[in-house]
């Protein structure tokens, strides 16, 4: 199993609500903890991780900053329409401390991962890196 969602990995941003151009949604899948992406302030905000390949994908471990609660979704199809729930999340509140989620899930085949932000501790939020452990479907 490895990173299936980094950069490096030829994973892309197929979609995000919101960007900032010091902070964009990029920075997510850099590899970088000390890069991130910022929201503009609304809930909830989105993003779609897209795969180098179909893979298959158990983990899910995301480092972030006032993330209250947030819904995983994941599409085997190359439709950005159409998802299937993975895992929903409520993340406990740290103060002045990046959140580090893990969010197992059943192995699951994805081309696809969504992120739905539904809410947060603050009006802003700031998602550092998250790590997609898998392998691709031969």
């Amino acid at each position: 199993m490895f990173d299936v969602a980094l950069a490096s990995a030829d994973a892309h941003i197929a979609l995000a609500t919101s960007s900032d151009e010091k902070h964009p949604p990029e920075h997510m899948i850099d590899g970088n903890a000390e890069t991130f992406w910022s929201t503009t302030g609304m809930f909830p905000q989105e993003v779609v991780i897209r795969f180098q390949s179909l893979m298959k994908i158990n983990n899910v471990h995301i480092c972030s900053y006032n993330v209250k609660r947030i819904r995983l979704e994941s599409s085997e199809g190359t439709d950005i329409n159409k998802f299937d729930m993975l895992a929903e999340k409520i993340f406990e509140e740290i103060d002045s401390q990046l959140q580090q989620e893990e969010i197992q899930i059943e192995e699951k085949r994805a081309q696809s991962i969504r992120l739905v932000i539904e809410s947060g501790y603050d009006h802003f939020i700031s998602i550092h890196k998250v790590v997609v452990s898998g392998q691709a479907v031969h």
